[in-house]
């Protein structure tokens, strides 16, 4: 039975977090930790993965670790699609994010154990699927505690997203510290408390803040299709296990084979989205003019999330190997540098949004947001170009360049992902409203997929290559959809 949204929201307290529902407070917290465990993790794990065995790494060479670390995240972003399902068909959202908690929790702690490699696979399959149940699901419940003119609405949302900048700046100065310093299993180990710290607060205030906010299975599975359903997932299962088996028996399945093979799918899966939806009887003419509008949008998203997310792997790498780090008897830990993305949205984000508030309508229209988003991106790339033109071989530069660049692309992304948020569903087929939404997470997916090619060339052509034609590339596709936003907002069709 379909519960009403009305009743949903009476049975949340509506007062008790700075003027918001109660639920909020188990909202934001357990997406702190969740965040704090995730991005504390990220920035050690890859340099877990390069350092040498004899330093208590795993001795991997630096490009493939970098992939390694790309393909993760574009599993992370594909598995959403997952979860989603889950919560609507079977769990409902309160539940499912409890469960992908316990996975990400159950993941960290394998990696907090020294198991070599293969514990690192395992580790990864949990956090991969734990992500993919709780991260899209958390934003869901969050919506249901305000009624759909609740005018806090927009206001809870932004407290949330602090939430979690928040956990991502203090995790990497908190777990980088611990494992750089001190062992990087007691740094997994701290990931692993966050996430239980998440899972306690959820568990303990979700009754009393939350209501029925979350518990509705939108779309269950009547007992005819779980029979069905479940079939063909483990038969689905079942044949992924014996190809599995029998490429490893034939020496096919290779580190290496398994990337090339995920970034493949990353990159199909949005192209069959976007077939199937402009092909459909369900989409109308004007929505295919839309759908036409969003494709060169989705491709600059997907150049811009390729360079943003190198931020985590190059440019940890560029710090480690290129960056002077040392000062007298203090050595920053490179997992630092990872503080400063989510450190500069909290401080920007709310200078952008007073901005575009204060410009109306002289601002800039979606298609030029999106041009100036590539041209930061592209910037921040081409300002490491010139600490490796300038410096000589044995000479470390200084962290400063890589501050700037993490700022130059936290504004191209404040330019860039809330308005392509916004604009997802605006331009969205009616028929296709919630996997539209789930093409633009899969922007993210494809671009580090593609990653996870391009890093490998990282130490096979000079810092001033490799930053410039990546740059480069960005700045140029800028270009060309700021000249070609005219067309591009006459295909949106009213859509501003």
């Amino acid at each position: 039975m379909s519960l009403d949204k009305e009743k949903i929201v009476q049975s949340v307290p509506q007062k008790g977090f700075f003027g918001h529902p109660k639920g909020l407070f188990t909202l934001f917290f357990t997406e702190f930790w969740e965040r704090f465990s995730y991005y504390g993790m990220k920035a050690l794990l890859i340099v877990y993965l390069y350092t040498e065995v004899s330093k208590g790494g795993l001795g991997i060479d630096n490009g493939t670790a970098a992939s390694i670390m790309s393909i993760y995240g574009a599993l992370v972003y594909m598995s959403g699609i997952i979860g989603g399902w889950i919560a609507d068909r079977i769990l409902g959202t309160s539940r499912t994010v409890f469960w992908g908690g316990v996975l990400i929790m159950i993941g960290h702690i394998v990696l907090a154990i020294p198991a070599g490699f293969n514990g690192v696979l395992v580790a990864m399959l949990f956090i991969i699927l734990g992500t993919g149940l709780l991260k899209p699901n958390v934003s869901s419940v969050v919506g249901d505690l305000y009624r759909e003119n609740d005018n806090r609405r927009d206001a809870a949302f932004s407290i949330f997203y602090m939430g979690i900048n928040l956990g991502a700046f203090i995790a990497p100065l908190i777990v980088s510290t611990l494992g750089e310093n001190y062992g990087f299993h007691l740094g997994f180990g701290a990931a692993a408390v966050g996430m239980l710290g998440g899972l306690i607060v959820f568990s303990m205030t979700k009754k009393k803040n939350l209501g029925l906010a979350g518990t509705e299975v939108p779309n269950p599975l009547k007992p005819g299709e779980r029979k069905k359903t479940f079939g063909i997932i483990g038969l689905i299962v079942a044949v992924l296990v014996i190809f599995l088996i029998v490429a490893g028996v034939a020496g096919f399945l290779t580190i290496t084979n398994v990337i090339a093979f995920i970034s493949f799918l990353a990159v199909i899966i949005p192209i069959i989205y976007f077939t199937v939806m402009y092909r459909s009887s369900k989409t109308t003419d004007v929505e295919r003019s839309r759908l036409l509008a969003y494709i060169p949008l989705f491709i600059s998203a997907v150049m811009f999330w390729a360079i943003q997310e190198q931020g985590s792997t190059i440019l940890a790498i560029y710090a480690e190997t290129s960056t002077q780090l040392t000062y007298g008897s203090f050595t920053i830990p490179v997992g630092w540098f990872q503080s400063l993305n989510p450190l500069f949205i909290i401080l920007l984000a709310p200078v952008f949004a007073k901005l575009w508030v204060t410009l109306g309508d002289r601002q800039p229209s979606t298609p030029q947001k999106f041009s100036l988003g590539l041209l930061f991106a592209g910037f921040s790339f081409l300002v490491m170009v010139i600490p490796s033109v300038t410096g000589d071989a044995n000479h470390l530069t200084s962290p400063l360049w890589l501050v700037l660049s993490f700022f130059l692309v936290v504004i191209g992304e404040l330019c860039l992902s809330p308005v392509g948020l916004s604009t997802t569903t605006k331009l969205a087929p009616k028929a296709f409203s919630a996997q539209t939404m789930s093409v633009w997470f899969l922007a993210s997916a494809a671009a580090q997929a593609i990653n996870a090619q391009i890093v490998r060339f990282y130490e096979g052509i000079s810092q001033s290559s490799y930053f410039g034609l990546l740059g480069g590339i960005s700045v140029v596709l800028g270009i060309i959809i700021f000249l070609s936003s005219s067309k591009i907002k006459q295909l949106m069709k009213g859509i501003n």
